[in-house]
């Protein structure tokens, strides 16, 4: 029997012409399993975001077809949540008021969701902080807030383009735990963008490392460390291997050069 798949991404390809053809994504192909952890990695401009966002049925292919849950995607798919690079937390609403803006949405009764949207905030660190406003929170925090967002209404799919790309070290690396610790607790199917190889390896199961434009699939690797995984587990031997091979991938592209 096949195995069961959330996501069918089949020979998609997206051009842009509004000013002179580019192609962003060339003949892509995979399937991501129910529940997992699945990051596209490659160098900026490769076209990750784009295929996020034909998944998310935001951008609408050129050519090839894109299933979730066995539906072709012609506009958002049903239970999506997204997470983009940048909060887009408003800033006239409490934490708790931007936590609930999907429901009210919806026309749902706040007070149906909100022992969930309590637990969330308290999951993200978040706790004592719900009628704050967003210019009151760091950046981390921000993000934070942005995720249980997208977290209220219990997605079944999870769609993160690059979440913690502008946050400091530190803050990335908490993040990445608290992220880990969210998807143990209420696994979802999760699509993450990233550029981070350290990034990229600690949080997937599986990784699809894209070439430059146009994106292209160089290889889909499969991520064989036990969870959960500490930020420790970046000493261990077999994440510097995973870490090396995909970082020889990106020389042989020509993406990383050491010599002056």
């Amino acid at each position: 029997m096949n195995a069961p798949v959330a996501i069918a991404v089949d020979r998609v390809e997206k051009t842009f012409s509004r000013s002179g053809a580019v192609t962003a994504l060339a003949g892509v192909s995979l399937d991501i399993a129910p529940g997992e952890f699945f990051s596209i990695l490659g160098p900026s401009g490769c076209g990750k975001s784009t295929l996020l966002r034909c998944i998310a049925g935001l951008e609408t292919p050129s050519a090839g077809e894109i299933r979730v849950g066995g539906r072709t995607v012609h506009g958002p798919p049903e239970h999506l949540g997204i997470v983009f690079q940048r909060d887009a937390l408003l800033e006239w609403r409490t934490i708790l008021d931007n936590l609930m803006l999907p429901i009210d949405f919806r026309r749902r009764r706040r007070s149906d969701v909100l022992p969930r949207a309590l637990d969330l905030l308290k999951l993200f660190g978040l706790a004592g902080f719900e009628q704050r406003y967003p210019a009151e929170l760091s950046g981390g925090m921000r993000q934070r807030a942005s995720i249980c967002r997208a977290l209220i209404d219990d997605p079944v799919l999870l769609l993160m383009d690059e979440p913690f790309g502008a946050l400091d070290a530190l803050t990335r690396d908490q993040l990445n735990v608290d992220l880990q610790a969210m998807w143990r607790t209420d696994p979802k199917t999760i699509v993450f963008v990233t550029h981070s190889i350290v990034e990229a390896v600690f949080l997937s199961d599986r990784i699809a490392v894209f070439t430059p434009r146009p994106g292209r699939i160089a290889d889909i690797i499969t991520i064989d460390l036990p969870r959960p995984r500490r930020l420790a587990v970046r000493g261990d031997p077999r994440f510097t291997d995973y870490v090396g091979r995909i970082r020889e991938m990106f020389e042989g592209m020509g993406l990383l050069r050491e010599d002056a």
